[in-house]
């Protein structure tokens, strides 16, 4: 491999998968994160004039199904822009796949609502028989039960409901379960009572009728005790119950039973401000023992970093606008420590051979763009995850003049990861050490990933020039990961070498383009 001939090249086909992933088609992933628009139709508009419009359709597919973007907005924004298509191949492979594609209903109302907004700009109408028909076969292909749960937890979003699409969609119910959801939507529950209360009804038309029963009981009930028994007979969620309902701790106490730890994560704060969790309460226990149950976590798929984000959050005491304020309670902080630790088994290993090199000039005091976290602790977080998932990775700490392999081991804790890689101080930043000291000491190395702070000094040889080298030293097509903790924006990735990615702050969606990237994704 020729140095100077070293870059991977970078396809229409890499911008999409880029796009899909994290709204994106260049090189750099921002925390901050972005809204698709009219500028991201040219990539697309290029691979469906190529006759490769069913190709794209699929890769929407693939990724919507593989849990692989950051957001579904990419992928739902561009199904509709295929959806729009004058080819006959492209749209009708993008109606097929809406099903696929819009597994939840704020999936489906952002995808029409992603059409109207293109209606201009692409010079097409929305409601044609087409989407009429997709519309109607996303309700029509659920089983009643499943539909009856999706409709009663979301109504309406993006200025749309499901009376909307029902209407516009002029959908005809394929069985009798579907048909009498089809009811209760347009029509109301009064009209579904007048018309199933006294008809003999069919097993399954009759489960769906208890259900959404007790969906419509729990929204007139002020009887703690009525709640509780509805929510354990029925599997009621929170989205289905009122404010009040959410402000007690006995009803609180019977949603944490089956409660999701990535919903538990995300309502610490609010559950202990709103007294439902008190220091050494019986609900505060059944808490600390959900977040340190091996299997939950396993089940959600939770990344360590997940925890850690919602550690601090939770810390701080008080809500992103702060006009929500608690009192942490020290076991639920030493259960999330706990969690910490044991989500690591949930870090999936690449394979793949790492140098991993931290910034020791990073401030003490200098906080990830995207989250509440101290930027070392952070590095020392992504670099445990490495370090316990991948076969003897290379962890290094660098600053400007200096590459010192670290004395990181996989059983010390985040707080003795975090001190170790704190020891040394140096001056700016030289991103392009740890590649040289690689090819140096000849060390075959497929992704590097380089943790620092705003400051990337680049030094007398440009980094994508040493990664080049690397490539050709040892045979390789390495890969290049720098994360600027607390930058809201650099360059140092070339946008022309598909090798190559910058990440801007750090937070959980950088997990999935960071996963992406290594393995060829995007």
């Amino acid at each position: 491999m020729d140095p100077a001939e070293g870059a991977l090249p970078v396809t229409d086909m890499t911008r999409l998968r880029r796009f899909l992933c994290f709204g994106s088609e260049g090189s750099m992933y921002g925390a901050k994160g972005q809204q698709p628009g009219m500028e991201n139709t040219q990539m697309l508009m290029r691979l469906i004039e190529d006759g490769r419009g069913c190709e794209v359709v699929e890769e929407i597919r693939r990724f919507s199904r593989d849990g692989a973007s950051v957001a579904p907005s990419p992928a739902l924004f561009a199904l509709a822009v295929c959806s729009q298509q004058p080819d006959a191949k492209t749209k009708q492979a993008a109606y097929e796949a809406l099903g696929d594609v819009c597994r939840f209903p704020t999936h489906l109302f952002s995808f029409v609502q992603f059409k109207k907004e293109l209606k201009e700009g692409m010079h097409c109408g929305i409601w044609g028989r087409a989407l009429r028909k997709a519309v109607s076969d996303w309700y029509n292909q659920k089983e009643a039960m499943s539909l009856a749960v999706a409709v009663t937890k979301c109504k309406q979003r993006t200025g749309w409901s499901h009376k909307d699409l029902l209407r516009l969609s002029h959908m005809k119910p394929a069985n009798p379960g579907i048909s009498l959801i089809n009811k209760y939507i347009t029509k109301g529950w009064k009209e579904v009572q007048a018309t199933y209360s006294n008809t003999e009804n069919s097993d399954e038309v009759a489960e769906v009728l208890r259900y959404l029963e007790a969906v419509e009981k729990v929204k007139h009930s002020t009887d703690e005790v009525e709640v509780i028994h509805l929510i354990e007979e029925h599997g009621l969620e929170p989205e289905q119950l009122l404010t009040s309902h959410l402000k007690s701790r006995e009803v609180c106490k019977a949603l944490l039973t089956e409660m999701p730890v990535v919903t538990l994560l995300s309502r610490l704060g609010k559950m202990t401000a709103d007294n439902v969790l008190q220091q050494r309460s019986s609900e505060a226990a059944l808490v600390c023992e959900r977040l340190q149950s091996e299997s939950a976590l396993r089940k959600d798929k939770i990344h360590p970093f997940h925890i850690l984000l919602a550690q601090q959050a939770y810390k701080k005491g008080q809500a992103n606008r702060g006009k929500v304020n608690w009192e942490t309670d020290h076991a639920v902080l030493q259960a999330l420590d706990a969690a910490f630790n044991k989500c690591l088994m949930n870090v999936e290993p690449t394979g793949k051979r790492f140098v991993v090199a931290v910034d020791v000039c990073m401030s003490a005091n200098s906080t990830v763009l995207g989250s509440y976290l101290n930027a070392t602790t952070a590095a020392a977080a992504i670099t445990m995850g490495i370090a316990r998932a991948e076969t003897e990775p290379q962890i290094l700490v660098f600053s400007e003049g200096a590459v010192i392999p670290s004395t990181v081991t996989t059983d010390m804790s985040l707080a003795q990861v975090t001190a170790e890689l704190a020891k040394s101080t140096g001056g700016a930043t030289n991103c392009v050490l740890p590649i040289l000291w690689a090819t140096e000491n000849q060390k075959p190395t497929d992704v590097f990933i380089i943790l620092t702070s705003n400051t990337t000094s680049l030094g007398r040889i440009h980094t994508a020039e040493a990664l080049r080298m690397h490539r050709y030293r040892m045979g390789l097509s390495s890969k290049l990961i720098v994360c600027g903790l607390t930058s809201n924006g650099f360059s140092i990735a070339d946008p022309e070498d598909r090798g190559m990615i910058d990440i801007c702050g750090f937070d959980s969606g950088a997990l999935h383009v960071i996963q992406n990237f290594i393995l060829d994704q995007i």
